[in-house]
């Protein structure tokens, strides 16, 4: 490469790399690679000194300036008769300390919110309520649907249409529903997102009454109750779901309906395809062992029709989450 530069000098470079046989794109990144003198820029005549440019940050990183913007800065000191710098010598001094280029200002500090992380084993464990809402018959105006789930059945253990959201329905649902359930002391916890009627006072009082444990979800995060949003999803892209309701009597009508055939026929892919009373009440294991039988009667007529392997139904699962905890804190 050292011969195609000195030649490269006599005859060009082009000849030079075709005679040596050598790329032109070598032969460049070879000239590139050689070290470069570093010449050292003179410092304008004009510069801040460093005392003067010390001066300059100590003004904007002073308890005073330190959430200001420099043009901000630049004003408030020639108001009061003083002239340090321009605003753009203020960027530029900044940019040097790596500070000019993100955002200066504090910013709030959030309270931080635990993730959620619930485990139902059974129906009655965890329950999971929210309030959606329904069209009504004019613009901006709805009917409020508060659901309340259990998630490892995905039973509607609970429901109800109103004019409006309130903490004392929500309070009279919750109570009514865990009533109906026969809950006992320590055995519930109640899971819910931030909207007011869930973190109300009169609802965690109600609560505690019962020995019902509440969590709730992180601020906007979805994700920590997928249980009452999925049901809410299944409601509204129902084919007979009309989109708005005429009055708040359609709507109840329509609610009792729906949640009718989602307790007792719809079969879920989360619960081995079975109803949320089949799972709630108990009849999962024995509807397990007629599809077994079934399914093993129809392996001895036709066994290569199975590729001669004995198909399986779907079993339950033994334990559902909200938020399951990282592999890495299981095995702690």
């Amino acid at each position: 490469m050292q011969a195609a530069a000195t030649l490269s000098c006599d005859v060009g470079k082009k000849p030079a790399c075709e005679a040596m046989s050598v790329s032109r794109a070598t032969f460049y990144r070879h000239i590139d690679a050689e070290p470069k003198p570093v010449v050292k820029r003179p410092t304008p005549p004009l510069a801040l000194s460093q005392v003067e440019r010390q001066a300059v940050l100590g003004q904007l990183h002073s308890g005073r300036f330190q959430d200001t913007a420099p043009l901000e800065v630049y004003a408030s000191l020639l108001d009061e008769g003083r002239y340090l710098c321009s605003p753009r010598t203020m960027y530029r001094i900044l940019s040097a300390e790596h500070d000019g280029v993100k955002e200066r200002r504090r910013h709030v500090q959030r309270p931080h919110y635990s993730k959620p992380e619930l485990l139902a084993t059974a129906p009655n464990h965890v329950w999971s309520w929210d309030i959606t809402k329904l069209k009504g018959p004019a613009k901006w105006t709805y009917f409020y649907l508060y659901v309340i789930l259990d998630i490892f059945s995905r039973l509607v253990v609970g429901w109800m249409v109103a004019h409006r959201e309130l903490d004392s329905l929500a309070e009279r649902l919750i109570e009514e529903s865990c009533t109906k359930q026969t809950i006992l002391p320590g055995q519930l916890t109640v899971h819910a997102d931030r909207g007011s009627s869930m973190k109300s006072k009169l609802v965690a009082q109600m609560l505690a009454d019962l020995g019902v444990t509440k969590t709730h979800s992180r601020p906007y995060v979805s994700n920590d109750n997928p249980y009452s949003e999925a049901q809410f999803k299944t409601l509204k892209y129902c084919p007979q779901f009309p989109g708005s309701f005429g009055c708040i009597q359609d709507s109840r009508s329509f609610c009792q309906y729906f949640f009718n055939w989602y307790n007792k026929e719809h079969r879920h892919s989360g619960i081995a395809m079975l109803t949320p009373e089949q799972v709630h009440y108990g009849l999962a294991e024995e509807i397990t062992l007629n599809r077994k039988t079934i399914l093993q009667s129809a392996f001895e007529k036709h066994p290569n029709r199975f590729k001669y392997k004995i198909p399986v139904p779907d079993t339950l699962p033994e334990a559902v989450w909200i938020n399951p905890p990282s592999s890495e804190n299981m095995q702690v």
